[in-house]
């Protein structure tokens, strides 16, 4: 085995990790490095195998193998990617024709673009290979040097340990982002509503509108009159137990999730916006008397999605087919089942998706994509609002 060829081998996984790749597990073999990308969707998968290899024939089977298992990954792994990247850090070329084998990149198994480019470093073209590699990823290939007094071995150790610790402090800070906040204005929000229904119904009934219109219901006459607050108010009352029940427990579920992720005032901000955006919707499409925290809680669904806009990769991995799922599932229930307010659903998604934007995720700044989520958050609403009142 040779000591420098180890030492290319971490120093190349050691590189990608600082280009915002993550090591993925899609193999046991010690010597096979996969690395999927966390941002750069043109080459998402990168595979490093570190092996002398001797024979064509030997390089083939792998190629075929490793073509395979792209074939066998999740559409949403690859992607519209233009190419996977497997790279060979062997220290020295087969013994017999190889070159013809590498030459032509494959195209990507079940996918109608892209293509699966192989790479073979050995100690006889490092530096033309390395170039072929920043050509491949767009971006320069840069190593720490290493002193000729030292031992590669013991270099190659001492990286394969960093990389790894570095690996673990990343998947706890991933564990992390999920206990920032406490649940405390989710369950301040349960109690309102609660609260506020247990008055209704003392007062003459949840169901009775003269009472809904009484606490504060979506109600477009009065909002037409001036009483602005209708499109907060409705947030927190409920028509019929079953209602209450089931947007109950569904802010308990996606409420304490979301409060966790973002925060207790980040989270508060949301649910606010996304409550107000929910009335919009229904003011804007439908006449009728209306009440729920259905237009927020949606707006939970797009703080979610917002979050996967930020961590693709975790999202997927944790919760997004589901939520996903969940999000389809509820709207197409609205457009099936009369009397529904599928316009308050989908408007309190989109509110809590932008508010999402604007307030952002704990711990990171990205203020151009903030005042951006802003600008369209206050343009859509003041056009909604020019576009209501005049209708």
């Amino acid at each position: 085995m040779n000591g420098k060829m180890e030492w290319l081998f971490w120093q190349l996984i050691y590189f990608f990790i600082k280009q915002r790749y993550r090591i993925v597990q899609l193999s046991h073999r010690v010597n096979e490095i996969w690395l999927e990308s966390l941002e750069n969707r043109r080459v998402p998968l990168v595979r490093i195998v570190r092996d002398d290899i001797d024979w064509g024939q030997q390089l083939k089977r792998d190629m075929e193998y490793a073509w395979r298992v792209v074939g066998q990954l999740p559409r949403r792994k690859i992607g519209k990617a233009d190419q996977v990247v497997n790279i060979y850090i062997s220290t020295y070329p087969p013994v017999d024709d190889w070159e013809f084998l590498i030459a032509k990149p494959l195209p990507l198994p079940q996918r109608r673009n892209g293509v699966f480019r192989t790479l073979l470093i050995h100690s006889g073209n490092i530096e033309h290979s390395l170039q072929q590699l920043t050509d491949t990823i767009e971006t320069p290939i840069v190593l720490s040097p290493i002193s000729d007094d030292s031992d590669p071995f013991f270099e190659a150790e001492r990286l394969k340990h960093r990389i790894f610790q570095e690996v673990r402090e990343q998947q706890e800070r991933e564990r992390r982002l999920f206990e920032y906040g406490k649940p405390v204005f989710t369950y301040i929000f349960i109690v309102l509503q609660v609260a506020l229904f247990l008055l209704m119904e003392w007062s003459g009934g949840s169901t009775n509108p003269e009472v809904l219109i009484r606490y504060g219901a979506k109600f477009n006459p009065l909002i037409w009159e001036g009483e602005w607050w209708r499109f907060f108010t409705p947030i927190f009352l409920h028509i019929g137990f079953l209602h209450l029940l089931m947007n109950t427990f569904a802010l308990y579920y996606l409420g304490m999730m979301v409060e966790r992720l973002y925060g207790s005032w980040r989270f508060f901000c949301i649910y606010m916006i996304a409550g107000f955006f929910g009335t919009l919707g229904s003011f804007l499409f439908t006449s009728s008397l209306s009440a729920g925290a259905s237009g927020a809680i949606f707006g939970l669904f797009g703080a979610l999605l917002y979050f996967g806009t930020v961590y693709r990769h975790l999202f997927f991995q944790t919760i997004g087919t589901n939520i996903i799922s969940l999000i389809i599932i509820n709207l197409l229930f609205g457009i099936v089942v009369p009397g529904i307010d599928n316009a308050g659903h989908i408007g309190g998604l989109i509110g809590g998706f932008l508010a999402a934007g604007i307030v952002h995720l704990p711990n990171h700044v990205a203020w151009k994509r903030q005042a951006r989520s802003l600008f369209v958050t206050v343009s859509i609403a003041a056009l909604g609002l020019l576009i209501g009142f005049r209708l």
